[in-house]
């Protein structure tokens, strides 16, 4: 059935990762189904309607109209499949401890109608051990075997919303299995659908394999704002010396200051290993201090901009709030935590946004505004938050009384547009 493609397959979860994947599964000849409980989202699809930025409508409209791909809110169709992905959130509690909830829950709709031969995948990211310790039994409790009767594997997934060189397809997928033949049927399943499939030997080590890569980057991305911080205040540009040291060909890796760690996984992931290794008897110093970071950066944001105003009700644009580049997605964004602590704080804050045409912040609605001469003339300080590829910089630089830049927006040549003169850490006036 691999080899001819006649698998049906069912995507539990639309959101950032499932509706892609689903995608990919139709584009590669499968038929798939997509399940989620949110009717929203349902109903949006069915109506050739997308609401993730990287899947257009007309993509959408094209797998409906194959008849190869459906949607439904109904659990009872997992009893119809080949093969389970499970693709739901993985958030944190208020006090920071993983939350399974979406996992338990898809994972006891599926135990309920679980059919011999099928293949179950857990792509939501999580900490090492929820494969086997979590998933596993609640499958169980159907009676069947895994390796016998149902197979079971974990597979981390790889979404880089709006990398447009790296997609779903060409990046290199990691599996490792409960038994040796789950892990070998998923391997034959995944080497039809991606570039380069990557085994490891225990679903313990596919679940740590994506904590490492996302806590390898915030250590290294909250260490960068704290040498941005130390910077500020002893008078350097960062941007400058992180120019600098990239030009050594070897040992250097350079990675880059922002307003705080922001996305679903980077800022996520960390804390989910953190509490493995409590429940170990061990810990983690690095992902303690960078935690703590990456919450004075956005303090640091709020006092300096304060700081160059030097009044205490001034008038602040805020320039972006989605937590990467081209892209419409504000989860867990340290830009919406500036713009409250903003108006705590007394001033009067505005924004504007290409992807995000509105936002509740302290439960009122803002709207995006429209960038004008006018409008940034009459702003005492612009804050730059998201260095979106349309922003545009020759306008500010023309009409901004002062630039607080914290994305390097403007550097280099573009420094010398208007009367501009950079001030240390990103503070352009």
């Amino acid at each position: 059935m691999i080899k001819d493609k006649t698998q049906k397959i069912a995507v539990i979860g639309l959101g950032f990762v499932g509706l892609p994947l689903a995608m990919l599964l139709v584009s590669k000849g499968f038929r798939v189904t997509g399940v989620d409980v949110d009717e929203k989202k349902i109903l949006s699809i069915k109506n050739g309607k997308s609401y993730i930025g990287d899947i257009n409508d007309d993509l959408l409209g094209k797998a409906l109209q194959s008849k190869s791909f459906t949607v439904t809110s109904n659990y009872d169709e997992l009893g119809k499949v080949d093969v389970i992905i499970i693709c739901v959130p993985t958030p944190l509690n208020h006090d920071q401890s993983p939350n399974l909830t979406y996992v338990r829950n898809a994972a006891e709709s599926i135990s309920t109608r679980l059919q011999d031969g099928q293949l179950v995948v857990l792509e939501s990211s999580t900490y090492p051990g929820t494969t086997r310790d979590l998933v596993l039994p609640i499958l169980e409790k159907s009676g069947k075997q895994v390796g016998k009767d149902f197979y079971l594997s974990y597979s981390p997934e790889r979404v880089d919303p709006g990398n447009k060189q790296y997609e779903i397809e060409n990046t290199p997928k990691v599996v490792g299995g409960i038994t040796n033949q789950c892990s070998e049927n998923t391997i034959k399943l995944y080497k039809q659908i991606y570039s380069e499939v990557v085994p490891v030997s225990s679903t313990e080590a596919a679940e740590f394999t994506k904590l490492l890569e996302n806590t390898y980057r915030f250590v290294n991305i909250s260490f960068m704002n704290e040498m941005a911080m130390i910077c500020n205040e002893i008078g350097i540009n960062i941007w400058e010396v992180i120019y600098a040291a990239s030009t050594k060909p070897y040992g250097y890796h350079p990675f880059y200051p922002g307003p705080g760690i922001s996305g679903h996984c980077i800022p996520v992931d960390p804390l989910y290993l953190q509490y493995i290794m409590e429940k170990k008897g061990l810990s983690s110093q690095f992902i303690h201090l960078s935690a703590q970071l990456n919450k004075e950066i956005v303090d640091f944001i709020v006092k300096r901009s304060f700081d160059i105003i030097g009044k205490d009700q001034p008038s602040i644009f805020i320039y972006g709030l989605t937590y990467k580049k081209d892209i419409g997605d504000i989860r867990d964004s340290r830009a919406i935590d500036i713009f409250n602590q903003l108006i705590e704080r007394g001033a009067e804050v505005s924004y504007h946004d290409p992807f995000v045409p509105e936002v509740m912040i302290n439960g009122i609605k803002q709207k995006s505004s429209p960038i004008t001469a006018e409008t940034i003339s009459k702003q005492d300080l612009i804050l730059i938050l998201t260095d979106h590829t349309d922003i545009p910089s020759d306008l500010l630089a023309e009409h901004a009384k002062l630039i607080f830049d914290t994305r390097a927006v403007f550097k280099g040549d573009s420094l010398n547009k208007g009367n501009i003169k950079q001030l240390g850490n990103g503070l352009l006036v």
